[in-house]
């Protein structure tokens, strides 16, 4: 169910807990301001997400009120991972949902990136 990210941040969302390591994840890449994993329920062979490790909504938020240190961290983290996982090979994409009609349903930014395969049209009609 796709949450209004313009809400506080929820410290019980599933990133959140990934975090603290009170539920498992595969990691692909931890920085000091990023953490990087397979998603448990793949849509393409490559389905990384990368989150960071501030408690941040979204990327209004994370924009708005992160440091610089977090926000280079962050970026470098996604190329890093495109590029270990050798979705950099073909092509690649990357997406973050934000609010209610961008589909987001964990109210913690992050970014999916996709791979491995054609991806089809950006947006289903």
């Amino acid at each position: 169910m796709p949450i209004d990210a313009k809400q506080p941040y929820d410290d019980s969302n599933i990133f959140a807990r990934i975090l603290r390591g009170e539920l498992p994840s595969k990691t692909v890449l931890e920085t000091d301001h990023s953490l990087a994993f397979h998603d448990i329920n793949p849509l393409a062979p490559i389905h990384i997400l990368v989150i960071p490790k501030g408690a941040y909504v979204s990327w209004d938020d994370f924009s708005a009120r992160a440091s610089d240190a977090e926000i280079a961290d962050f970026t470098r983290a996604v190329g890093d991972v495109a590029r270990q996982v050798g979705a950099d090979a073909q092509g690649y994409r990357l997406l973050s949902n934000v609010g209610k009609r961008g589909g987001q349903e964990v109210p913690h930014l992050h970014v999916h990136i996709f791979g491995g395969q054609p991806l089809g049209p950006m947006l289903a009609r």
